[in-house]
């Protein structure tokens, strides 16, 4: 094969290659799309959670429309600024008994979810949205019940202290992948949801696209 006509082949190869950009700052997001083998770019969305689930919140939406809708918003961002990319948008939402938590603001507010959710059942809603050109492609939320044991409150305020600077920053207050997961008798259904990302699905989607080979 002639030079030119290898470069060329190259050349044809890369502008057929879709690139992936995940619109989320989120550290485990990152490493879960990282330790399955995607090549992406990261290009976080800010946008205003607490509005757009106040207005879900008081129209009667449920708590998987909401994680659905705030992935869209995320996404749809991110995609007018990357328009050649498939853009991914993520959120998760916590239920309890009809009521949602956000991420807490403060240690106290951390007790207190803790303390909510001690002994009882939650559910776990993490929604993920594929924009194209400012348009959403693809959609999946992903559902888990979450069991915690019933522990004593001096063990709850002991995990707090040891654990608030990484906990800070998720919903519930605990992660189930570190010391969280002492907190819990057992969980129904896929794991990467917990961690805030329906792995599985996506990486079945871009397999279909044909942008991950397989």
């Amino acid at each position: 094969m002639k030079l030119q006509e290898m470069q060329g082949d190259i050349h044809k190869s890369i502008q057929g290659t879709r690139r992936i950009v995940l619109a989320s700052g989120s550290e485990i997001r990152r490493r879960l799309l990282q330790n399955a083998g995607v090549t992406f770019e990261t290009r976080p969305a800010k946008v205003d959670e607490e509005a757009i689930r106040d207005a879900l919140v008081a129209e009667g939406a449920a708590a998987r429309d909401i994680a659905d809708a705030l992935a869209e918003a995320k996404a749809r961002k991110a995609s007018m600024r990357e328009p050649d990319a498939l853009v991914i948008g993520c959120d998760q939402v916590l239920e309890l008994d009809g009521r949602l938590m956000s991420k807490p603001a403060s240690p106290e507010d951390g007790a207190a979810q803790l303390a909510a959710l001690n002994g009882r059942e939650h559910r776990l809603y993490s929604a993920a949205v594929i924009c194209e050109g400012g348009q959403p492609v693809w959609r999946h939320v992903g559902e888990v019940r979450l069991h915690m044991r019933q522990v004593s409150q001096a063990w709850l305020d002991d995990y707090l202290s040891r654990n608030w600077q990484s906990v800070r920053h998720s919903v519930g207050c605990y992660k189930l992948e570190e010391e969280g997961a002492r907190l819990f008798s057992r969980i129904e259904g896929d794991y990467f949801n917990v961690l805030g990302l329906p792995l599985l699905e996506l990486l079945g989607y871009l397999t279909i696209r044909g942008v991950l080979p397989g």
